[in-house]
């Protein structure tokens, strides 16, 4: 049996449908997430998960809570489901579920625990004292939790990983390199460009750190929204996160010309086939955005910060352009050469269904997953 563990039911959906459709085919499968579903599309419930197959429990965690008595709270909770479950393998997705569960798992020792490091976020990213201290806090944490003897630690880029051994935080037998969550080419495919202004679109959740600030900034100094060129911003925002960009300067953005909200869209293929170019400024500790490898499939170029997980999918001059992070002059400057150039445009997005094809089919997600659970199943039954 396997138990999937996250702080967000939704986004297991959004990145990982396919392997928990295939999971739940062959396995007795769980999900264990909270009741609140905060970055979910409006209508969306828990019975969607369990339509793959799954047995849905509840869990207390939040996204971002660090009152202690509340964390306290989360540590009982999972620990109250993996002894109701008693599953084969644990699943952690995310980087709280990782902490907590993987102490949890190894406590208790659970047979085989799956860590999931999909990017290594804020946590690493951040600087200052406080961040430092944090960061110091959660490498032990996670150098503990990794050590469980049954574990696998599947990283989505080279850098990530590198970066993770040379810090001791997980030993290079436990590491397995997935290269993101995959794109299915069937759904996201290659349409002609449409007519009019070269569109730029940006879609994310609408947080600072994922560069939202440096595009508008970009959009303002090559005009704004003109007929020569369209910069679309999509995405939610949520006034309960501080990182979020607020719903009032987005909608300022929008009356001074600099970009378009279109707001929150679950339709990408329809999206991406309104675009010319992607861009995704980010400066978050990204693994490999799920995204980026969608607008490839759709034949789209794709300019990206010059960061880990952005370089695994972006090949310069290929299928895209990197600029360096919170650097709007040089985002300009990059945008400008994708609006300028239709032709090496259009040969970039080409390359880049290439590449998606051949280096992130989703299949190849799913089979590669799957043979890590009969692994750690096999390992575990002898």
């Amino acid at each position: 049996m396997i138990l999937y563990v996250i702080n967000e039911a939704y986004f297991l959906l959004s990145h990982r449908s396919e392997i928990l459709r295939a999971a739940t085919a062959r396995y007795a499968t769980f999900v264990a997430a909270p009741e609140d579903h905060v970055w979910a599309p409006e209508g969306f419930t828990i019975a969607e998960v369990e339509h793959l197959g799954a047995r849905y429990v509840p869990i207390r965690m939040s996204r971002r809570g660090q009152n202690p008595f509340d964390e306290l709270g989360t540590l009982r909770s999972i620990l109250r489901v993996f002894r109701q479950t008693k599953p084969d393998v644990v699943h952690l997705l995310t980087i709280k579920a990782n902490l907590y569960g993987g102490l949890i798992a190894r406590l208790m020792g659970i047979p085989a625990v799956v860590f999931s490091v999909t990017g290594l976020g804020q946590v690493f990213v951040a600087r200052g004292m406080l961040a430092a201290l944090r960061r110091a806090v959660v490498t032990l944490a996670l150098r503990f939790a990794f050590g469980h003897p049954g574990a696998r630690v599947i990283v989505q880029n080279a850098e990530d990983l590198r970066y993770l051994v040379e810090k001791q935080i997980v030993t290079p037998d436990k590491a397995v390199l997935i290269r993101g969550a995959g794109v299915d080419a069937d759904v996201f495919r290659p349409t002609p460009e449409p007519e009019g202004a070269v569109t730029i679109v940006l879609a994310s959740r609408l947080l600072w750190e994922k560069g939202v600030g440096t595009f508008v900034e970009a959009a303002k100094i090559l005009g704004g929204c003109s007929t020569r060129a369209r910069f679309v911003v999509v995405g939610d925002t949520k006034a309960s996160n501080p990182r979020s960009v607020p719903k009032e300067t987005l909608e300022e953005w929008v009356n001074a010309g600099l970009i378009e909200w279109w707001g929150r869209r679950t339709d990408m293929p329809a999206v991406l086939a309104q675009a010319h170019v992607f861009c995704l400024p980010t400066g978050y500790g990204e693994g490999i955005p799920k995204v980026l490898l969608e607008a490839g499939a759709s034949a789209r170029p794709i300019v990206a910060s010059d960061i880990a997980g952005c370089r695994e999918v972006v090949q310069p001059g290929v299928n895209g352009l990197l600029v360096p992070p919170n650097d709007p002059a040089q985002l300009a400057q990059a945008l400008d050469f994708m609006i300028s150039h239709g032709e090496e445009r259009r040969q970039m997005g080409q390359a880049g269904r290439a590449i998606a094809e051949r280096e992130f089919n989703v299949d190849t997600v799913v089979k590669t997953t799957l043979a890590l659970y009969d692994e750690l199943l096999g390992a575990s039954s002898q």
